[in-house]
């Protein structure tokens, strides 16, 4: 029976920075000095470890909070490209497409508005569903009793 060996510590360390920092503008020169390996060797062994490619890691990472953001807010595509870390709308929605079948305003569109989800505390919601004209004088018996 054939061992299964853990990644490196170094290349987790390399990918908890992608996981950590997606939103900026991090690239695999980045994640290599991160695992203290040549851009190289980093990508062959990063790949040896974890089935794809570091650059591949890191688009994937920001497609899934794209994807989070397109489902949750009413932010516009360009901001949700901007706000994942990607650079290009064109490409971004290029690489979506090719991901999840559908363009990041299709996706958006089969899923009910963010507004739908808005979560208000119960406090909220009780000072504005009480009657409007109440007084602390309610219980006073008629005039004229």
């Amino acid at each position: 029976m054939m061992a299964f060996a853990p990644p490196a510590r170094h290349l987790l360390r390399a990918k908890d920075l992608a996981d950590a920092r997606y939103a900026e503008p991090l690239g695999v020169e980045q994640m290599a000095a991160a695992a203290g390996l040549s851009r190289a060797h980093f990508s062959r062994e990063f790949r040896r470890a974890f089935g794809e490619s570091p650059h591949s890691y890191l688009l994937t990472r920001r497609l899934e909070r794209a994807v989070a953001l397109l489902r949750n807010t009413d932010r516009s595509v360009a901001e949700i490209c901007l706000d994942v870390g990607l650079t290009s709308v064109g490409s971004f929605t290029t690489s979506f497409k090719r991901n999840f079948g559908k363009t990041p305003t299709e996706y958006r569109a089969s899923f009910p508005p963010a507004s739908a989800f808005a979560v208000l505390p119960g406090c909220v919601v009780r000072a504005y569903a009480r009657p409007r004209k109440r007084t602390f004088r309610e219980d006073r018996p008629p005039a004229g009793s």
